[in-house]
């Protein structure tokens, strides 16, 4: 019995988070803005910006490479320059690029050159990938405050540059989160993300 509730208390507590659409933030078209991040294996950046009020959809995917159409095998493997990313559709009326930002830097370690946490090379470096030049001015901006805050014993590495061609991921890669709430929340747990996230920013 305590197993099955276990099983119901995980399922519940991956279960998908309201939209935009749900929760009354409007979607005009026209107002439509992108963002761009990589912070290690897509499937754990995909649910902290899609729980957003103002977010529209996050797509997992591949840019920041030289080679046409990779594939995830191709991209795991390494070689092509690409870094696992997600692609942020929001309002920016209802959430600004700044607060996209903070919840980007308190999903990762920024001072790991050689990966994040159990997944480690290049394909799975942290980035910024801004579209404008005033997402440039605010990623940079909100660098410093972070390397200022004294948070962090070791410099802060996340590269800042532009947005390049971004390549969808495959299908059975969006929303793992929901699709397969126990293999993720397995993956995520052995991960370290989520010990180093609770050692650097406490509760949040």
């Amino acid at each position: 019995m305590k197993n099955i509730l276990r099983l119901a208390l995980l399922l519940l507590a991956f279960s998908p988070p309201a939209l935009a659409a749900e929760s009354g933030a409007p979607m005009k078209g026209k107002d439509v803005a992108v963002a761009t991040f990589a912070g290690g294996c897509f499937w754990c950046m995909e649910h902290p910006f899609e729980k957003l009020d103002g977010v529209i959809a996050v797509i997992s995917g591949y840019t920041g490479g030289h080679v046409k159409n990779p594939t995830y095998r191709e991209v795991s493997a390494g070689g092509t320059g690409h870094a696992e990313a997600v692609q942020i559709s929001f309002d920016p009326e209802w959430i600004g690029y700044e607060r996209l930002l903070e919840v980007f830097w308190m999903n990762i370690d920024p001072t790991d050159a050689g990966g994040q946490f159990v997944d480690r090379g290049d394909q799975y470096r942290s980035a910024i990938f801004y579209h404008n030049e005033e997402q440039k001015r605010l990623a940079e901006a909100s660098k410093v405050r972070l390397a200022a805050s004294g948070r962090f014993e070791k410099p802060i590495v996340t590269e800042i540059m532009p947005a390049s061609t971004f390549y969808r991921a495959e299908e059975y890669h969006q929303d793992y989160y929901r699709k397969s709430p126990l293999r993720y929340y397995f993956y995520r747990s052995g991960s370290g993300r989520d010990e180093y996230l609770q050692k650097v920013w406490g509760k949040r």
